[in-house]
């Protein structure tokens, strides 16, 4: 506890290697809070730096933390293919923009878009209660503090086509591939 008899904020990370790259995961006591592609250095440092800004406290690495333990072996299993199903406390203090919206939509992405299956971003924005608002899924998707947990990657265009990705096409392709909508690529 701090001098005012308040929980201080703890924040802990570890980077994780998955079949897509390294992975970054940090929780708090609420839960994950925020799920990070291509976790080089570089990249691991800047996502660093911004969760100090946006949870005033500074992230401390900790791969053995009971905070993480569980969303490191979900994640760990799911890669393996033993589980679909994320279980894992989440942490919405991250979500940003029009955050009603954004949390409203991620949280039926999560519960409402199983395994093996994708959805469109204006069916998604219907099921969300705003019908005509595929724009602002795709803001909210490329805002997802939380891809794969919460799995952005089955947001397709209602055309067909594969649809924008923060973690990259390819990613997004390799991630669709892993849970059977999509074949593997040849090379």
């Amino acid at each position: 506890m701090d001098s005012h008899g308040q929980y201080e904020q703890r924040v802990v990370w570890a980077v994780v290697g998955t079949v897509i790259g390294p992975l970054l995961l940090a929780a708090t006591r609420e839960g994950l809070v925020n799920v990070v592609f291509h976790a080089t250095d570089e990249v691991r440092d800047a996502a660093l730096e911004r969760l100090a800004s946006r949870l005033g406290t500074e992230p401390a690495e900790d791969a053995d933390s009971p905070l993480l333990a569980e969303a490191i072996r979900q994640v760990e299993a799911y890669f393996a293919g033993e589980i679909h199903d994320f279980d894992l406390p989440l942490d919405w203090s991250l979500v940003s923009g029009d955050s009603g919206f954004n949390r409203e939509v991620l949280r039926e992405l999560a519960s409402g878009v199983p395994y093996g299956t994708v959805v469109g971003y204006g069916d998604l924005a219907g099921r969300a209660g705003r019908p005509g608002g595929a724009q602002a899924v795709g803001m909210a998707m490329g805002a997802n503090p939380l891809p794969v947990v919460v799995p952005c990657h089955r947001v397709v265009e209602s055309d067909g086509g594969i649809g924008g990705f923060g973690g990259g096409v390819e990613t997004k392709r390799r991630l669709l591939a892993l849970e059977g909508v999509l074949p593997e690529p040849l090379f």
